[in-house]
């Protein structure tokens, strides 16, 4: 009978370890079909890794909105437009890392006063943001709209940096600068189609006149004034302009 209670402690001790070694199986188990390999910390590492170079997927609908572009504007360039939304892109993100607004090229004055209010409110905090190594993967057309007298192509792209935000010290307070971030950015490609209508407009460079008699073409696409009767085709690519950026 004395041996009672050492025989209890030993069968507890024996459940004890039979539970640890049933939970050890266990997480092996579980880290091993999540992550491919029996050390779940090493499996969280390589999934951060695979999330750092994966490229996110956009909203590909190109094939819709396409031909609907195509249709309002028959001389609308899709190659030209991308790749100038690519552009607006790299060129804001250079402007929000040197905080210097006349890196943007691509931008009507709406764009350019967001991003001066960007910088404006990280000089005001004493941070920095910064964009480098920046590698753009896949652009579309991800909606295509009018409203309120303007047509609006917002192109959306899967963007690949490191992106950290740093404070007076050079500390990194947001962020990572040693792993990749995998994002998507919307950009808005503007085309005023009546500028009564149009609300909020700022930047004159986005109405649309006719070069011989200065009538407003109000005409989706229009080719022609409908009022003297000019070719205005030349004037198309010039009324659309970038708006927006952001992150989708």
């Amino acid at each position: 009978m004395k041996y009672i209670p050492l025989i209890i402690i030993l069968l507890l001790i024996l459940a004890i370890l039979v539970l640890i070694f049933y939970g050890v199986y266990r997480v092996k188990r579980f880290s091993r079909q999540l992550f491919g390999t029996d050390d779940i910390l090493q499996g969280v590492k390589k999934a951060q890794e695979d999330l750092s170079t994966t490229p996110r997927s956009v909203s590909a609908m190109t094939r819709i909105a396409l031909p609907q572009i195509v249709s309002d504007f028959p001389d609308f360039e899709y190659n030209e437009m991308k790749q100038r939304a690519e552009n607006a892109l790299m060129q804001y993100f250079e402007a929000v890392t040197a905080q210097d607004v006349t890196i943007l090229q691509e931008g009507n004055e709406d764009l350019k006063e967001q991003l001066r209010s960007q910088i404006r409110a990280l000089v005001s905090q004493e941070k920095w943001e910064h964009f480098t190594q920046v590698k753009i993967h896949q652009t579309e057309i991800a909606r295509y709209r009018k409203e309120a007298g303007r047509c609006i192509v917002t192109f959306q792209s899967a963007v690949e940096s490191f992106h950290y935000v740093t404070d007076a010290a050079h500390a990194v307070v947001r962020g990572s600068d040693h792993i990749l971030e995998q994002s998507r950015y919307n950009v808005d490609l503007v085309y005023i189609q009546n500028r009564d209508l149009a609300k909020g407009n700022t930047d004159g460079a986005l109405g649309v006149t006719c070069p011989n008699c200065g009538a407003p073409i109000t005409n989706l696409g229009a080719k022609f004034c409908e009022y003297c009767g000019a070719g205005v085709v030349e004037l198309n690519v010039h009324a659309w302009s970038f708006e927006n950026i952001e992150e989708a």
